[in-house]
């Protein structure tokens, strides 16, 4: 997969420790292997996205295999597809999606997070990858690089996104279902509030070729209660109470419900 500057658009080229482009603009690879791609003027504040003690919480959660589930989704439902890569994983955390499916399907595998922290995690396990400090709005990637593109619970771009796939190439978006982890909303807020959601968006430049829902229960016990709150967006919203009655919960079952849209890109006629 070409990889583009973040600063002129010029192509990037590997050099033995780090990538450079014909304007002399240099990326250094880091120790654990990641390359930061995320230029200042990109970034919305000083250390933007998922902190260290948030991924940790990602990866112990995860590496559990509660949500093997929607690991398996991907890779079934790819392989029917007969996809074969390269993949790029917008907001791929701590990679543990991506890289079992990339595994699965011998592909080349480019994952991109704007945390620092979330991709160094990713670099230090999953060797058999190239993952970049970088942001979604502005993926540093060149046009018609990839065949399929995966965002588990994270952002869409179309419009970056059509821009880097191949012709007739794959969009896998995984969106939380209206229904998901009602056992700790239940706890940590004092009433549920269910609004309607889009599950399945409409995107510019991309047919619908399925939905897939993906749904079941699971069981969690001490630590990993919290850190299932951690990979949540109500880790930002949780208030006092109902981070108390978090904390007097040992055992939670709930359950995990999720839709899998698989989009294909199209041109429309000029």
């Amino acid at each position: 997969m070409q990889l583009i500057c973040p600063v002129c658009g010029n192509n990037l080229h590997r050099l033995e420790a780090s990538y450079a482009c014909q304007s002399r603009h240099s990326f250094d690879i880091a120790r654990q292997g990641y390359v930061n791609l995320l230029p200042v003027q990109q970034k919305h504040s000083l250390n933007p996205g998922d902190t260290r003690a948030q991924v940790l919480s990602r990866r112990s959660f995860l590496d559990s295999g509660v949500y093997a589930p929607i690991a398996n989704t991907l890779i079934e439902q790819a392989q029917e597809l007969g996809l074969r890569g390269p993949i790029l994983d917008v907001g791929c955390g701590e990679g543990y999606y991506s890289a079992q499916l990339s595994k699965a399907l011998g592909a080349q595998l480019v994952g991109l997070d704007i945390s620092k922290e979330a991709v160094r995690c990713a670099a230090a396990k999953y060797k058999d990858a190239l993952w970049l400090c970088a942001t979604a709005s502005h993926i540093p990637v060149a046009d018609g690089s990839a065949q399929l593109i995966t965002s588990l619970f994270a952002l869409t771009m179309e419009e970056e996104f059509h821009r880097i796939l191949a012709p007739g190439g794959y969009y896998f978006q995984v969106l939380a279902a209206q229904d998901h982890l009602l056992g700790l909303k239940s706890i940590i807020y004092p009433e549920l509030k269910l609004r309607e959601k889009d599950s399945v968006p409409q995107l510019a430049g991309f047919a619908l070729c399925r939905s897939v829902p993906i749904s079941f229960s699971f069981t969690v016990h001490g630590d990993q209660v919290q850190n299932l709150l951690s990979m949540t967006p109500h880790v930002f919203r949780i208030g006092k109470e109902g981070a108390r009655r978090l904390a007097a919960t040992q055992t939670l079952t709930d359950t995990a419900s999720c839709i899998l849209n698989i989009y294909r890109r199209v041109d429309t006629a000029k």
